[in-house]
């Protein structure tokens, strides 16, 4: 009879150091894959020199006097500004995405049947986003609404 419970007994501390060497094992993977994944997203850092010419014209004219804190190339270029700003380029240096936190996305870059038709519809809010994409444009109202455009800027849909 004590044969056997001391045999249970080493069994289950055999078990369970198996599984506590297994558990290592997982943990070590598990970290070692979040670790590759967080290099393989290739950001990489760049001044505002190594941007291409179009996007620095681009901010020196629309974010003129607000400071450059930094800047990343991918698959596309992520600039942020003093004020809280993101922009995004593609390679090629053309406006992708611009995101002014709390304040207006300038209004040179909006179309102006887009600026006509949030004037109109939305009173005094302001367009704090602005995501040029194929085919349109999607747009962040302060309020949180967001707002669907065609290429030409003709209202398709909203979401609140």
């Amino acid at each position: 009879m004590f044969g056997s419970k001391s045999s249970a007994r080493s069994k289950a501390i055999w078990y369970r150091t198996h599984i506590i060497k297994k558990m290592k094992k997982l943990f070590v993977l598990l970290l070692g894959l979040i670790t590759l994944n967080a290099f393989a997203a290739n950001d990489r850092p760049v001044t505002f020199q190594q941007l291409p010419q179009k996007a620095q014209q681009f901010i020196n004219t629309h974010f003129s006097g607000v400071e450059f804190l930094s800047a990343t190339v991918d698959d596309d270029y992520e600039v942020y500004l003093g004020n809280g700003t993101k922009v995004e380029f593609t390679l090629q240096g053309d406006w992708k995405e611009v995101k002014c936190p709390g304040s207006a996305v300038p209004a040179a870059i909006i179309p102006t049947a887009i600026s006509k038709y949030v004037k109109t519809n939305f009173p005094n809010t302001i367009i704090v986003k602005i995501d040029k994409k194929y085919g349109g444009y999607d747009v962040e109202l302060n309020t949180d609404m967001e707002l669907k455009f065609d290429k030409n800027g003709r209202f398709l849909t909203y979401d609140d």
